[in-house]
């Protein structure tokens, strides 16, 4: 049958994954009339949550524990796990703020920023096709702050520090759940700390009568979760140059649903600008299919 083709399994996973990611706007567009500190909280609160107990049934806590146990990677993860809860907070506030557009822009450039971010600290060579890639990215950028007249901060913002992040986590030797787990751990106190304190001065929206605004509270940790599974077992199955392309899904989602769902305003000045990006893209992705080809199995 179809589906017992380990790449089919991949690509499906794959799909499900970027698409959940991609969607997320429209989620977190349901919570905008609460606090983005607030929505983060109950973020990390409910992925530990969740993240813990998928461990339990699947038989994972001597990896967590193990994890626990190391200092190095515990000093890793603690970064890391700054690192995407502010991510996190960013987005959750740009959602609220009407500014899909911009997290659209932030997670087309994350790979171009990471291939920046490469070359700068672990000192990873550029081919030109990347060179080219990076300047066309950074004349998009250009066009915003020059002819439009504002910095897009979110999205650099966005594509900063998920970069960072991405490696971060590529220099540590834990897989996507555990490492999910021990960073939603790390940041459980103060979410906790900070719930407790909205509840002393009665501004929470979360109700254990779990009315509508405090079961999407509950399901934002789960959905932070369920396309981590996803992708972690896509990646198993694909090679890492149908992951690449697989990551265009998801900003291209985003962008769709800012025009075309939650009807952003999309002027002539920014298509120009995000054509650039487009085009960076294109060189980016092209280099990388060459180098794929070019690389021997």
């Amino acid at each position: 049958m179809w589906f017992n083709n380990p790449i089919h399994q991949g690509l499906l996973f794959g799909v499900l994954a970027y698409s959940i990611w991609g969607f997320f706007p429209l989620f977190f567009h349901l919570l905008r009339s609460v606090d983005a500190t607030e929505v983060l909280t109950h973020r990390v609160i409910w992925s530990f949550i969740f993240v813990s107990l998928i461990i339990l049934i699947i038989g994972r806590k001597r990896l967590f524990f193990n994890a626990l146990g190391s200092r190095a990677l515990i000093r890793g993860l603690l970064l890391s796990a700054l690192l995407v809860s502010s991510n996190w907070l960013i987005f959750i506030w740009a959602v609220g703020q009407g500014q899909v557009l911009e997290c659209s822009l932030g997670y087309f450039i994350t790979p171009l920023v990471s291939v920046f971010l490469a070359r700068l600290i672990l000192k990873e060579r550029l081919d030109s096709w990347r060179i080219t890639a990076i300047i066309l990215a950074c004349l998009g950028i250009l066009w915003f702050i020059i002819i439009i007249g504002y910095l897009p901060w979110v999205s650099l913002a966005l594509a900063i520090t998920f970069g960072l992040y991405g490696l971060v986590r590529k220099q540590l030797a834990v897989d996507t759940l555990t490492g999910l787990a021990v960073e939603t751990l790390m940041l459980l106190p103060l979410a906790l700390i900070y719930w407790w304190f909205l509840n002393q001065q009665a501004t929470d929206q979360f109700s254990f009568t779990l009315d509508r605004i405090s079961l999407l509270l509950i399901l934002s940790g789960i959905l932070t979760a369920l396309p981590l599974l996803l992708f972690a077992s896509a990646a198993k199955k694909l090679s890492l140059t149908t992951i690449g392309f697989m990551m265009y899904i998801n900003p291209s989602l985003q962008f769709f649903c800012a025009v075309f769902i939650l009807k952003e305003a999309f002027t002539l000045d920014q298509l120009v600008g995000f054509c650039f990006i487009w085009c960076a893209l294109l060189v980016f992705s092209a280099g990388s299919l060459r180098h794929s080809h070019a690389t021997p199995a």
